[in-house]
């Protein structure tokens, strides 16, 4: 990551999913922080801060860790308010005082507590945490020792402190005009498929061109986007799309598709609401609508997808409850035997 700065002790560091402390495999949100705890100590920090990985947006974390060491709290949660329909068994809800402190946490409840002075609105976590060092791995160690523990931050860990330590919550707004910034949470394939849609609108929400707030990745450096030919039955377009560098869309029609790098859609297709990873090829004469295609597929000549649901599970395809078909290189495989 060559925007860091090592001089300035700046550097990220992707550790393999391991088994350091017991015989399992992580248990929840907790025990995997549990083990890596050695990994952790080694580096000697002051506070910590533990951040979903599934989620999309953009946020300052120092405003957070200010806020966290004014409060003299032993953890503090991110929130953000969420209609109460949404939160139903989904997402961990805070109740708070007048300073912002939980007096009660509910991991995804049933009747999630309603924002006072706003009906139809819960605070909801958004699984960032920020705690003093040693008093997290001081609850780490007992939740560990706890057999019937599910090693999970929002079922034991914060239900368990919130009487006896400082925790306090963050709401997550926009600092210049206190509004709801974008925020996504995009740990299924619809709100996945949904959070991409979202960004071939005219004017999306999350701004991928803001140049104040890049967003630093590796990327490949590739061809630039092709498309080829321009006859009445074969011309190679794309609308309210995006459309990634070293992809040759060549005869075919996408809308509102997302094509992720390197991909190949061969003539006479049709491609709606889909999203295509890198890699993919599509062979001649397809339709798809309201996919995911994962990386590295090839789709078979004339293959329809989207449009009969029975018809995509017969082919072994895996479609959600709200009809978005997600194909993977192992089902098309599976397919030809």
């Amino acid at each position: 990551m060559g925007h860091f700065k090592k001089e300035l002790g700046e550097s990220i560091e992707i550790l393999q999913r391991s088994q350091q402390k017991g015989d399992g495999w992580y248990l929840g949100t907790a025990n995997a922080v549990f083990q890596n705890i050695d990994i952790i100590r080694h580096e000697l920090p002051k506070y910590v801060m533990i951040l979903s990985g599934d989620h999309v947006y953009r946020m300052d974390y120092g405003p957070l860790l200010a806020e966290h060491v004014a409060n003299g709290a032993d953890m503090t949660v991110c929130c953000i308010e969420v209609p109460v329909a949404e939160a139903v068994g989904s997402f961990g809800v805070m109740t708070v005082d007048e300073d912002n402190r939980v007096c009660r946490f509910d991991e995804k409840p049933a009747v999630p507590s309603e924002v006072p002075g706003k009906p139809g609105m819960t605070l909801a976590s958004m699984g960032n945490y920020i705690f003093n060092t040693e008093f997290l791995f001081e609850q780490l160690e007992k939740d560990a020792a706890q057999e019937a523990s599910s090693g999970d931050f929002g079922n034991d860990i914060i239900p368990k402190i919130i009487e006896s330590h400082r925790v306090f919550a963050y709401p997550f707004k926009d600092p210049d005009s206190s509004r709801q910034p974008y925020w996504r949470d995009v740990g299924t394939l619809d709100s996945f498929w949904e959070a991409n849609m979202e960004l071939v609108t005219p004017v999306p929400q999350l701004d991928m061109y803001d140049e104040n707030w890049p967003i630093w990745t590796f990327q490949e450096q590739t061809a630039p986007a092709k498309f080829v030919f321009d006859q009445d039955n074969r011309r190679g377009i794309a609308i309210d799309s995006t459309v990634s560098g070293g992809v040759v869309v060549s005869g075919s029609t996408v809308k509102r598709s997302l094509l992720f790098s390197k991909v190949r859609i061969n003539s006479y297709c049709d491609i709606d609401e889909a999203v295509i990873l890198p890699s993919v090829v599509v062979n001649r004469n397809c339709k798809i609508k309201k996919a995911i295609i994962d990386r590295s597929c090839e789709i078979p000549e004339g293959m329809v997808i989207g449009y009969n649901h029975d018809d995509d599970r017969a082919n072994g395809f895996r479609v959600t409850d709200k009809g978005v078909v997600l194909v993977t290189r192992s089902m098309i495989m599976a397919m030809d035997k």
